[in-house]
């Protein structure tokens, strides 16, 4: 990322801050949910008894930090199996899109999301962990369903 791109991030945190948000549900679930940027979605299925049939369920808003949180945390809780990746794409990142091709794909040499169109998709991960994510996560694309309910039968 060049200096230029930084100083736009660190000024957005300041101007635009966006709350990382995520509530767990049932510890013993083998579901996650994504919401991507739908903070409305989020909320309705933090609010709902659906959060007694998922581990956990939050937003993803970068191709960068964002997956490297969602590979970090089901490299720790090994009983998530299933992220259902819901809700509005991320204008201009595409952290949807980079989470898919990071599934398929993998990183280079210089830890960049192979295929991926997103501005910034390099990771810190390990390797490893990746690999973990890529053979033991079923990865449900709904990228811009925003209709709780019919997320909800994916679940139930």
């Amino acid at each position: 990322m060049n200096n230029f791109a930084k100083m736009v991030g660190e000024l957005c945190k300041f101007v635009l801050p966006i709350p990382e948000e995520y509530y767990f549900g049932n510890p013993n679930s083998s579901i996650a949910v994504c919401t991507m940027s739908s903070l409305d979605l989020l909320r309705k299925f933090a609010n709902s008894d659906v959060l007694k049939q998922i581990s956990i369920v939050g937003r993803l808003l970068s191709e960068n930090k964002g997956i490297d949180v969602i590979i970090r945390h089901v490299n720790h809780n090994k009983k998530i199996k299933t992220i259902i990746v819901c809700g509005k794409e991320v204008s201009g990142h595409q952290s949807g899109h980079s989470l898919f091709k990071l599934y398929e794909n993998g990183i280079d040499n210089n830890a960049r999301i192979i295929g991926s169109t997103s501005p910034d998709p390099f990771l810190t991960v390990k390797k490893s962990q990746i690999k973990y994510f890529q053979n033991n996560i079923n990865l449900v694309n709904m990228i811009n369903e925003t209709n709780y309910y019919k997320i909800k039968q994916k679940i139930i």
